[in-house]
């Protein structure tokens, strides 16, 4: 008698992957919607919470299973700007449909790809034709993890703090392997993307994706031991304070997915594809945008370079090293000038070099004083800015300093995307929330900061010293999930114009090219100082010469967050293999590069002096090579 009443209480639905390893197992007990997940029989995520709280209804409480209906989805699809160029999608879909006291309707959508889950929540027209908007106010969605798992993560800053009051700006420091009940800096949870190690059972990384104008960005709450971690919503101080904290959508409508990558080791986590799988273009691209590299001034020459001599000094090394693009940065439009910019631009492109712009997101949002100001932040000022950046040739925009998660912001960042679509512009953010699937969704975009990036290894000798913990961590984390502009491979030994003075680089030269591979982002800073042309190797020059910006290909060959990585990436026919040592002893590492078998292989690496030694290698016919990377150290193999 006690355990029917349960069991017709409880209804039951399970989906797994294409390799049946994966599987997720979908609940309602007693009124409340669950799922959990198993990979090879093991227990990834324990019994989670599903479920929405709306100004129609309560979708936490009181729900009844409806039905639910099962399909295959398959697609192909190709990216331009992310880690490989070709993606086959396969995957076991289960939509489960329930219905809250009201009897409203809400369908719980999970797709099950090897490796991958992503759900997402509908909410149906509930009566006739129902044309009401819907208020989210809440999400019960909650991650429960094992006890014992550990965490790779960082946490969401207090709104309107930092430099002119421009946080959350995704900028805080990462814990490696740091206890899931340890409590996050700042008392608001932590941004995704969130790794966490499982020990021996594996590993989990839990993101979101295809955050469009229709919904806020969320993130990850504090851990509780009762709920594990739950989504969060924008804090209410974001944007200055105003606009809404919740998401509103129309009906039928629904959430962005929430992303986990489970694996028993690190290869799905660094090659995963989940964010850009569920999700389709919203516009053409107007032209066929360009991948390539870029030099800016400002990292080493900082604010005093923003003239237009120093500008042609960077346009004639980007010209001399055979790159695309050179960054204008802050003050231009003050220190150069809107005419003498149209007169930089055309000796750029004389020198086979577009210019990229940088420009204030402007608003309400920050009190940054650099300009140029109130030419992003509103449509009329986006349609005579882009216009005029097109007249002259400019090919690019780096916008910075925005306000938050919330709708509006979103909105904002869409809005500059498919406005500056119109004008042939590729676009990078700054200071700025994480990229959730934009590459494939928005195909003008190359990539967001989102990360204490390169401008603080200049700033501070702490984060110079955490620069090889750092760059060793985002390939499993935050680059996995989305391009990065980290700002630079920074070549100089100084952080200073003179090379002689303020602190130093705390990473060997082949370290720094290295990363130039393993950080992922179709148009990247190389951080090429003049002095450097004189200074350099002829060995280091011409690989920061030939250095792609585009992976047809990415696998995971070795590595562990914060300690050391070693990538394979192929671009065309060509493999490139990079590895990086965050540790203070020599690393020896026994590689397995089936791709590279039976060849003999350039193979770089760091002298006694830390500069780049060119060797060859040869790669076993079982595709076996033995390598060392020294201390604060890289390898290339191509």
């Amino acid at each position: 008698m006690l355990i029917c009443p349960l069991m017709m209480l409880a209804e039951n639905k399970r989906v797994s992957s294409p390799d049946g390893r994966l599987a997720v197992d979908v609940k309602v007990v007693n009124g409340k919607a669950t799922y959990a997940v198993q990979y090879d029989g093991v227990e990834m995520l324990q019994s989670s919470r599903l479920g929405l709280e709306t100004n129609i209804g309560e979708f936490k409480e009181g729900l009844t299973f409806v039905g639910a209906t099962e399909c295959v989805v398959e697609k192909s699809y190709d990216l331009s700007r992310s880690k490989v160029s070709h993606v086959d999608f396969k995957a076991n879909r289960l939509d489960v449909t329930l219905a809250n006291a009201k009897k409203f309707q809400m369908v719980v959508t999970f797709l099950v790809s090897n490796n991958d889950i992503a759900f997402q929540y509908t909410l149906l027209k509930q009566e006739g034709n129902d044309t009401r908007s819907v208020v989210i106010k809440e999400e019960e969605t909650s991650f429960r993890l094992p006890e014992g798992t550990t965490a790779f993560i960082t946490p969401q800053s207090h709104p309107m703090i930092g430099f002119a009051r421009t946080k959350p700006s995704y900028e805080e420091w990462y814990s490696a392997d740091a206890p899931m009940t340890e409590k996050s800096q700042y008392g608001h949870g932590y941004v995704f993307p969130a790794l966490f190690h499982l020990g021996d059972k594996g590993w989990v990384l839990i993101s979101e994706t295809g955050v469009t104008s229709g919904y806020v960005g969320s993130h990850l709450s504090d851990y509780s031991s009762e709920k594990g971690y739950t989504i969060a919503y924008p804090m209410e101080g974001e944007n200055n304070g105003l606009g809404s904290k919740y998401a509103g959508i129309s009906l039928p409508g629904s959430t962005p997915w929430r992303t986990i990558t489970v694996g028993k080791d690190l290869k799905p986590i660094v090659e995963t594809t989940i964010p850009f799988d569920p999700l389709s273009p919203l516009y053409k691209p107007s032209q066929d945008y360009q991948p390539g590299r870029y030099t800016w001034s400002w990292l080493i020459w900082q604010d005093q370079s923003c003239n237009y001599d120093d500008q042609v000094t960077f346009i004639n090394l980007a010209s001399a090293m055979g790159y695309e693009y050179c960054l204008v940065d802050a003050w231009w439009d003050t220190n150069i000038g809107r005419d003498r910019m149209a007169e930089l631009s055309k000796y750029a492109q004389s020198k086979g070099v577009s210019l990229l712009l940088w420009y204030n997101s402007n608003g309400y949002e920050n009190d940054a004083p650099q300009g140029p100001f109130n030419c992003m932040s509103t449509s009329i000022a986006r349609e005579r800015e882009m216009a005029w950046m097109k007249s002259i040739g400019v090919k690019g925009i780096k916008v910075d300093f925005f306000g938050g998660d919330k709708q509006q912001t979103m909105q904002l960042y869409e809005d500059i995307l498919s406005d500056a679509n119109r004008y042939g512009l590729q676009v990078i953010f700054h200071g700025c929330t994480l990229p959730r699937g934009w590459e494939k969704m928005y195909p003008n975009y190359v990539a967001s900061e989102a990360i204490l990036a390169s401008e603080n290894v200049f700033f501070n000798e702490m984060a110079a010293t955490r620069q090889p913990f750092d760059l060793t961590l985002h390939p499993f984390c935050r680059n996995t999930v989305g391009s990065m502009d980290w700002g630079g491979t920074i070549m100089n030994r100084y952080m200073s114009k003179d090379n002689k003075s303020r602190h130093t680089r705390k990473t060997t030269d082949v370290f720094e090219i290295a990363s130039a591979i393993t950080i992922q982002t179709s148009v990247q800073c190389i951080a090429i100082q003049p002095n450097n042309l004189q200074e350099l190797p002829q060995v280091e020059l011409d690989l920061l010469k030939s250095i792609p910006t585009t992976w047809d290909e990415t696998r995971y060959i070795d590595g562990y967050p914060g300690k050391f990585v070693v990538l394979a990436r192929r671009h065309g026919s060509q493999w490139y293999i990079a590895g990086l040592n965050a540790e203070k002893e020599a690393k020896k590492l026994t590689l397995n590069l089936p791709m590279l078998a039976g060849q003999e292989v350039s193979y770089y690496t760091d002298n006694a002096q830390g500069y780049a030694e060119l060797k060859t290698l040869k790669v076993d016919k079982k595709g076996v090579a033995k390598v060392t990377i020294q201390p604060n150290g890289g390898i290339i193999l191509k």
